[in-house]
């Protein structure tokens, strides 16, 4: 017991010695460490006597927890004076004008921004899922009958199988299993916008393998096609900033019936396109009503609820807005490319002031 006491007096005076804290960590690891010195007389437990022990064995605790005590408590002493120091030296004249900073926006962030305030605006919420989906949500819950072109290896990203897992994942081919995660998970009225990074097998120069995606789904009693095309043709006003002629032309989707995509009027100016104008049409969406199959396979009742679904590229539309001929060099890491491009970070969009 008498060593127990000097042990603790000597490495106690130690500890209150320390003057930083890597001092204070050795004389922590040269006590209390596995060859420390506590440590090594607890070793010594063993060859004693089951009385020794019902002594020895208390003691030795107390003293490490002691010392454990006094390092805490010594620790924060040299923190908060370190603290103090800093704050005593460090200053900052807060008169000064701010100095610009070198970065950029880069422009699918500055796009995705944009379009979310838009469906804000409107009452859309954000939601997200995983970039990896299993093939309920990637496929059977989207109406994907087996053997559609979409399961094929050439168009979609099978991940290896692994093992005790009934069927293989896939980097999602579009954000719409978000969709099908809403729909389980939370009861009609359904708003959201599901932006994210999507995956297939194609690249040139208007397709990478890796890109971005931003989906809507509306979920309520009474919804009709009504309600899709003047979502659509708001949303394309507001996001290029201008009046837009949008016509809608039939088209075939497995996870909407009726399905339609979107084209918009532009016309040619050298090498830039102009939105909104011209005798020409361009398609830049695909939306529809949810097919009943898709309301049914997330516990719906089609003959209850109905809604509208719709999907867009952030990239394409990023491309036609900023006039950006290829969208490889969005993925180059190139840093003249991103000073042209990018957008400052601290104007964010608003309806108020301008989106971009």
């Amino acid at each position: 017991m008498a060593d127990i006491k000097s042990v603790k007096t000597k490495i106690a005076a130690q500890i209150e010695a320390a003057t930083d804290l890597q001092t204070l960590d050795d004389i922590r690891v040269s006590a209390l460490g596995k060859k420390g010195e506590v440590s090594l007389m607890m070793r010594e437990l063993g060859k004693m006597s089951v009385e020794e022990k019902k002594v020895m064995g208390p003691a030795l605790n107390g003293l490490k927890n002691d010392l454990n005590a006094l390092v805490d408590a010594k620790k924060s002493d040299l923190e908060n004076a370190a603290l103090e120091a800093a704050l005593s030296s460090e200053t900052m004249d807060m008169s000064l004008p701010v100095l610009r900073h070198q970065g950029t926006l880069h422009p699918v962030p500055q796009v995705m921004e944009e379009m979310a305030v838009i469906f804000s605006d409107m009452g859309f919420s954000v939601a997200e899922g995983p970039d990896i989906e299993d093939d309920f949500h990637n496929f059977t819950a989207l109406n994907f009958p087996p053997g559609h072109p979409a399961r094929d290896m050439h168009d979609t990203f099978f991940m290896s199988a692994i093992e005790g897992e009934e069927e293989k994942k896939v980097l999602r081919t579009h954000t719409s299993p978000v969709q099908i995660r809403t729909m389980i998970n939370q009861k009609p009225p359904i708003r959201i916008i599901a932006p994210g990074r999507t995956y297939r097998c194609d690249s040139d120069q208007t397709h990478t393998p890796m890109f971005h995606q931003v989906e809507g789904l509306v979920i309520d009693k009474d919804i009709h096609m009504g309600h899709l095309k003047g979502v659509l043709m708001d949303f394309i006003s507001a996001f290029f900033e201008t009046d837009v002629d949008v016509q809608f032309r039939p088209h075939h989707f497995p996870f909407t019936e009726p399905s339609a995509e979107m084209d918009v009027r532009y016309e040619r100016d050298g090498a830039a396109i102009k939105i909104g104008q011209g005798d020409k049409w361009m398609e830049i969406l695909g939306c529809g009503m949810v097919h009943p199959n898709v309301l049914r396979a997330c516990g719906l009742d089609p003959d209850e609820y109905q809604g509208f679904a719709f999907g867009m590229g952030v990239d394409r539309l990023a491309m036609l807005k900023y006039g950006m001929p290829d969208l490889r060099d969005m993925f180059a890491a190139d840093t003249r490319w991103l000073g042209h491009y990018g957008f400052d970070p601290l104007l964010q969009a608003n309806l108020a002031t301008g989106l971009s």
